[in-house]
């Protein structure tokens, strides 16, 4: 734990104060505009429906809670998010995009962070059309007295503008604060809500006493799952490197054997949230087709296997989320800059570095591909368990209140705090080191 010295020296860090002031003060904003609700909706009868519902659950979590209250945020920072994995996984596939991403540096990585920003004001438009579709569905939600097709046009054009503040938000934390902007907001979702999980636990207790027991065991179950995912963040494999010697004049340099940290999950919390944001896009167009008035038949049959399939809370759904967070986790490290095993590999025969037993060059090359393969693998395994374990023991118990979202929250809070944490750290190791160079 961090003592009071600690905290007064991470509060008068250079620089440090500034952008942990500046990230709390975005996060506010945020939250203020949750309040903010879309003019003409009856917010009572969507949160009614709301409360009942997993898969506005699910995407309440990345709005943090502005899907619920129909607020001008209401589509919060998916859009963002799922623009963003489309257009990683398309770098991956087309070549003008690979050479943007690799090859072209700080203006490429600017280039790509545009079509982003683009492809989010595109998704954003498309899901307030869904949104503003499913609304007019549900008797009562619209107000009166309203021209249906002004405020429906001028209501998505709300909607997408308060998605591309948010975008902008989650952007100005990323660069001046302190932290991934998209991952602290939903991170701030997430503890406020938490007093709205208090409560329906306490009200599911006051009907069945008997329960208590197993809440205490649930949240055991939580506890140790927190500890998992702590062990997980910081979990690296240590693969040994030996430099060689040079003299310089009469003094000798290196000689001393370094090593290569590989995490064991090199994504953090991002596969989770990637996979999360994937499984809701099919959710949400099937909610909006669930709302038509389809005629009986195999198009009606095929939209309820689909639902079914697709329901956050059924078996189908969590294995298809298992085979996505191990999916993207291997994913996530092929991608990463840190973890390519042939640029590694040219760089330690370019210094004259190697791995003990191991040629430079191509087998370097392929013994750090068997070494990060094997790592991610375990890694991705871990993961996939540890996020459905909070789930099941939720049906074990039957406590579901937390169900569903409440475990991936649990996995996401610790995530965000432990990278939050790291930042931090890094940056007061940074301050330290010139201080000592100053010195």
């Amino acid at each position: 734990m961090p003592t009071t010295a600690d905290l007064m020296s991470m509060w008068n860090a250079s620089g440090l104060k500034e952008k942990l002031i500046f990230t709390f003060s975005m996060i506010v904003l945020f939250r203020l505009g949750i309040q903010l609700p879309l003019f003409g909706i009856n917010n009572a009868i969507f949160a009614n429906i709301a409360s009942g519902n997993n898969i506005i659950g699910f995407l309440d979590l990345f709005s943090g809670g502005a899907l619920k209250n129909v607020s001008i945020f209401a589509l919060g920072i998916g859009p963002y998010i799922t623009s963003s994995i489309i257009i990683q996984l398309m770098a991956v596939i087309i070549p003008a995009l690979e050479k943007l991403q690799k090859e072209e540096g700080e203006a490429g990585r600017r280039k790509l962070s545009q079509y982003t920003r683009i492809f989010t004001v595109v998704l954003a438009v498309f899901q307030a059309v869904i949104f503003m579709a499913y609304l007019s569905h549900l008797p009562g939600s619209i107000k009166p007295g309203l021209n249906h097709g002004m405020f429906y046009i001028s209501s998505v054009l709300c909607l997408t503008a308060g998605s591309v503040l948010v975008m902008w938000l989650s952007e100005l934390i990323t660069e001046k604060g302190i932290g991934n902007g998209g991952s602290l907001i939903i991170f701030a979702g997430i503890l406020a809500g938490i007093p709205v999980y208090s409560a329906r636990t306490s009200q599911l207790l006051s009907g069945d006493p008997t329960l208590g027991w197993n809440l205490v065991l649930l949240l055991t179950i939580f506890f140790v799952t927190m500890i998992f995912i702590v062990i997980m963040q910081e979990a690296v494999r240590k693969v040994i490197i030996v430099n060689p010697k040079r003299q310089v004049g009469n003094k000798v340099y290196g000689g001393v054997n370094t090593f290569i940290p590989f995490k064991l999950n090199p994504g953090g919390v991002m596969p989770i949230i990637f996979a999360i944001a994937i499984l809701l896009f099919p959710s949400t167009i099937l909610s909006l087709v669930g709302q038509a008035n389809l005629p009986a038949g195999h198009i009606q049959d095929i939209v309820m296997v689909l639902n079914k399939i697709f329901n956050p809370g059924g078996a189908v759904y969590y294995v298809i989320y298992f085979l996505m967070i191990v999916a993207l986790t291997f994913f996530y490290a092929s991608i990463m800059p840190n973890m390519q095993p042939k640029e590694i590999a040219d760089n330690l025969k370019k210094y004259g570095s190697s791995i003990p037993g191991v040629k430079p060059g191509r087998p370097t090359a392929e013994a750090l591909d068997k070494i990060l393969t094997k790592t991610t693998f375990i890694g991705a395994l871990a993961l996939g368990l540890i996020a459905l374990v909070p789930a099941f023991a939720s049906y074990a118990t039957r406590i579901t209140t937390f169900q569903g979202i409440g475990a991936t929250s649990l996995i996401i809070m610790v995530g965000v705090a432990l990278d939050l944490i790291n930042q931090i750290r890094t940056h007061l190791l940074a301050r330290n080191y010139e201080t000592f160079l100053k010195e």
